[in-house]
């Protein structure tokens, strides 16, 4: 699944490789900041902001919206947060699937709400709230406040934003915020009815979280909570500009005491200094432990050209590898509004980042597929580096499947249906030297039925894939 702003949204039936479109409409309207999660019994939740008409229908709730077929169809959807005239944004939200939690189950959304959107009067203030449904989002609890310090009403570096739930082993809720040039951090044990009397403050956050990058219309460095609920560990991303002002970068801090205290923030872009690299979102593999991190990144360009990157640490956020995702780079537009979000979601090696793209004032949703848990070695980069091919693709009788060695190794090279299960193998411990090599499939051995595949080589450690479609 997978929103845009406004009142798109695009659903994925196998494993993301094509997508269909579909318009969400709501009574309550529907306007921006989208997200999306599941539940253990596969429906899915969309939140975004209202647009109901007239001057007081604008922001003045947030609204949910449910799928029980995949994506297909949706409620008309509920709502929480309508308070008078004040005004609610920036919603993000949480499921609890842990089996120990005594809140399984539990919907979490936490957002800002606004006194007055936009309005410099000192009287009005910004805050974090929380609100929490246990019966599927039929119905929300009435907000409670989170943030124990306010801000004002601007949308700057000291108006409260970009609060993200996360919930822990046990039935913890966290979220993370900025506010004053400070990543702050709040969390409730008792299913998001009460938080700490006083917030405690991870990092600061030099430049805040409203900051320039060339050639953007705007830019943030929103803090994204995440839990690993085998361990307890929280984990807390975001980018400001501490190396300077031509130099943004992504950091991570860690709690092991359940936010108590936080590491000292270590940077997980590892490209020289002087580079922009902004708009992350970070992913814990509940299965591995393994953190992933999508951001747009120009460390390979000296203009405006923009790549995105995925940044992985298989040590607990000690150490990161860094991966450029992207096909080609693309050029925002200064005058066009840039996303405050990009995603990411990980589960068993599977691992599905999503983000935006601009050409030529156009904008577009792409994602990267990653068919077969990645395989690590064990330093934690990919054992097995070449880039497995086949031609031509479609195919009805014969591929050539082509791939180029570094180091003597024995593979298995071998097919798979879309949803992951075993048809067959082209050869398994076949011993190849350093080089290039081809190797003939041939559907008359195999007689695999028309369809999509994929190919994975792989050499006991890692795994390279390719989709194959067979017609």
């Amino acid at each position: 699944m997978a929103g845009a702003n406004g009142d798109n949204f695009f659903y994925s039936h196998d494993g993301g490789w094509t997508w269909s479109h579909g318009k969400l409409t709501s009574t309550y309207g529907v306007w921006g900041d989208p997200c999306i999660v599941a539940d253990t019994s596969g429906n899915f939740y969309y939140s975004h902001l209202s647009n109901t008409g007239g001057e007081t229908g604008w922001l003045d709730r947030i609204v949910i919206q449910k799928s029980a077929d995949g994506g297909v169809t949706w409620s008309d959807g509920s709502f929480t947060g309508l308070n008078e005239d004040k005004d609610q944004d920036k919603p993000w939200m949480a499921y609890d699937p842990a089996p120990s939690s005594p809140y399984k189950g539990n919907l979490y959304v936490a957002w800002t709400e606004f006194d007055r959107y936009g309005d410099p009067a000192p009287e009005n203030r910004s805050r974090i709230l929380c609100s929490v449904s246990n019966d599927g989002a039929e119905t929300w609890n009435e907000p409670v406040v989170v943030s124990q310090y306010t801000g004002d009403c601007i949308d700057d570096d000291h108006t409260a934003q970009g609060a993200v739930p996360a919930t822990g082993p046990n039935g913890e809720v966290y979220t993370a915020w900025s506010l004053n040039d400070t990543i702050w951090f709040d969390r409730s044990l008792d299913g998001g009815q009460t938080w700490l009397a006083q917030d405690i403050p991870i990092s600061n956050q030099v430049g805040g979280w409203k900051f320039t990058v060339p050639g953007l219309f705007r830019c943030n460095g929103f803090p994204v909570t995440a839990c690993d609920r085998n361990t307890g560990t929280i984990y807390v991303n975001w980018s400001d500009k501490r190396n300077g002002f031509d130099d943004t970068d992504i950091w991570l801090s860690k709690s092991t005491d359940g936010g108590n205290t936080w590491s000292s923030p270590v940077r997980v872009n590892n490209d020289p200094p002087g580079k922009h690299n902004f708009l992350s979102w970070m992913a814990v593999d509940q299965v591995t432990g393994h953190l992933y991190f999508v951001f747009y990144d120009r460390r390979d360009y000296d203009d405006l050209r923009t790549g995105v990157y995925l940044a992985y640490s298989t040590d607990g956020g000690e150490s990161f590898a860094n991966l450029r995702i992207h096909e080609e780079p693309f050029t925002p537009q200064p005058d066009r509004f840039f996303g405050d979000y990009t995603n990411i979601v990980a589960h068993d090696g599977h691992v599905h980042p999503i983000w935006e793209r601009q050409v030529n004032g156009d904008a577009s949703i792409w994602t990267g597929v990653s068919a077969f848990p990645l395989g690590l070695d064990d330093n934690g980069f990919f054992a097995l580096q070449t880039k497995l091919e086949s031609f031509p693709n479609p195919f009805s009788s014969n591929a050539t499947i082509r791939f180029n060695l570094a180091n003597a190794q024995e593979l298995n090279l071998t097919i798979h249906d879309i949803v992951g299960r075993f048809t067959g193998a082209v050869f398994s411990k076949k011993y190849f030297q350093p080089g290039a090599h081809e190797v003939l499939v041939d559907n008359s051995l195999l007689r695999l039925p028309a369809g999509i595949y994929f190919l994975k080589l792989s050499n006991g450690q890692a795994a390279e894939t390719c989709k194959i479609i067979v017609r």
